[in-house]
């Protein structure tokens, strides 16, 4: 498994990307998923892609077979104790499929083509990141703006403070276990995205974005 993208959720349009646009990244397409009742804005890298992300309608997000991804309780209590952050994982270049090494449940939301899920990983607190695995390794669009002012191309680390429990729950052990994750206890939450192995700069984008991003 690899990193294909990190959400983090956000205000209705996601006023937040400002602090972004300032920093000079150059954002992305915007996308939507019908019948899930969110949307999101996208800022692309080599390997990745960082999504900011919100719910749309309540409604939707709310029906049966969306409500158990708990994407509404997470971002409707983002700021009373849920974490507000996402891992979406994908096969490594090696494998065109693979299954994740935690407990999942499938979940085929209405905007993937028939025959595609996502597994979602299960038992995971509020208090955590949600952890997603997509089934296929999809195509990368070319299209896409990967030429930022600060030189962000390939992502080597993330790390995820905050209040956390102190019980993992699979999915976490599983991210603990790689060279790209790592975990710690803080009183707030905060998003860390590491560009380089050993980073020289950075760009605290608080309060606007509890994300930091060092290259």
């Amino acid at each position: 498994m690899e990193l294909d993208h990190v959400f983090l959720l956000c205000n209705s349009g996601a006023p937040e990307a400002d602090a972004l646009l300032r920093l000079g990244i150059r954002e992305g397409s915007r996308n939507t998923h019908p019948g899930q009742g969110t949307a999101c804005r996208r800022f692309f890298f080599a390997d990745a892609y960082l999504e900011l992300l919100w719910v749309d309608d309540e409604v939707e997000a709310g029906r049966d077979g969306v409500k158990r991804t708990r994407l509404l309780d997470r971002w409707a209590l983002r700021r009373a104790g849920a974490c507000p952050f996402g891992v979406i994982l994908r096969p490594s270049v090696d494998s065109a499929e693979t299954r994740p090494t935690f407990p999942t449940w499938r979940y085929t939301p209405p905007y993937l083509p028939a025959g595609l899920a996502i597994d979602v990983a299960d038992a995971t607190p509020l208090a955590e990141p949600a952890v997603f695995h997509m089934a296929v390794r999809r195509s990368r669009s070319g299209d896409e703006p990967i030429d930022h002012q600060p030189p962000l191309r390939t992502i080597s680390r993330v790390s995820i403070d905050g209040p956390l429990p102190s019980e993992r729950s699979a999915a976490r052990v599983a991210l603990e276990e790689t060279a790209v994750f790592a975990f710690a206890h803080a009183s707030a939450y905060l998003l860390t995205i590491d560009f380089s192995d050993a980073p020289e700069a950075n760009a605290d984008l608080r309060p606007e974005l509890p994300l930091v991003l060092r290259w």
